[in-house]
């Protein structure tokens, strides 16, 4: 399998570290408190048949800058430093696509600067605060909170081995999978992406207060809202939601997805993105 081509981008925000593959029109693909390396993303791999994609690490994820502030790990200063990667790159515009906490960054991305974008993709996301319904794993009356907990606290723990981060990484994954006994399928490609403790923790602050609902109608960028109808993490009438909010919006629900669409139902989410990319080139 093709590595990613590592490149440090220096911009007025810091420098950052980003990984490059595939030909065509850019799509910049990030999350919100994921550490990528040379073997790249599952999510972003998706993109790279038809088009470059551009992965970010923001700051404290990889070699790119340490933040000097907190607030520098906030969604909106990440937006920032998407802006000024994108003119360091030299694109006029580029596509972002965003999965989970990503696509939380896209939407604050298409509010506040929609002219950098030729077309939004957010897949398995909200504009609010999604831990709010009960359908939501991160709520408190759902079966597997507990759990969740666990995981997430464990996978911070300094010193963590490697097969004790793949086999919690593997219990974590399994428990927003449509059909759990299928993880070896889908995630079998060599790809080590890591959390970053420090974004994560600020992240769990600033998600009890973000909701940007009202501002969705400031998204001029053509969007595509994408969602797994079973998805537990970001659960689907937050993505109804969005698609209500955002004018003329394409919706898209996999009836046999929890939260990664892209790999449970591969073939179709590579096909509607495609034909979406394809109308966007118009």
């Amino acid at each position: 399998m093709p590595m990613w081509e590592q490149q440090i981008i220096q911009t007025g925000r810091g420098s950052f570290e980003i990984f490059i593959k595939g030909n065509g029109n850019p799509v910049c693909v990030t999350h919100d408190y994921s550490a990528f390396n040379h073997t790249g993303d599952y999510f972003a791999d998706t993109f790279t048949d038809w088009n470059q994609v551009i992965l970010v690490n923001l700051k404290n994820a990889g070699n790119s800058d340490r933040a000097e502030h907190p607030h520098e790990l906030s969604l909106i200063d990440s937006v920032l430093d998407l802006e000024e990667i994108r003119k360091q790159l030299g694109y006029t515009e580029w596509i972002y696509a965003g999965h989970s906490t990503g696509g939380m960054i896209g939407i604050l991305y298409g509010i506040h600067y929609s002219m950098s974008l030729k077309a939004l993709i957010l897949v398995g996301t909200a504009a609010r605060e999604y831990s709010s319904s009960s359908r939501c794993i991160y709520h408190v009356l759902h079966p597997q909170f507990k759990r969740m907990q666990e995981l997430m606290k464990l996978l911070k723990e300094p010193g963590l081995g490697e097969v004790e981060r793949a086999n919690l990484t593997k219990e974590r994954t399994q428990l927003s999978l449509y059909h759990a006994e299928k993880y070896e399928e889908y995630f079998s490609k060599d790809i080590r992406k890591r959390i970053v403790p420090s974004r994560l923790d600020f992240f769990s602050r600033e998600a009890l207060i973000y909701d940007v609902t009202r501002q969705l109608i400031r998204i001029h960028a053509r969007t595509a809202v994408l969602c797994g109808q079973y998805d537990v993490q970001c659960p689907v009438e937050f993505s109804i939601e969005l698609s209500e909010g955002i004018r003329d919006a394409y919706l898209h629900v996999f009836p046999y997805s929890n939260h990664y669409p892209h790999l449970e139902e591969r073939r179709d989410f590579k096909r509607v993105t495609a034909d979406f990319l394809r109308e966007i080139e118009g």
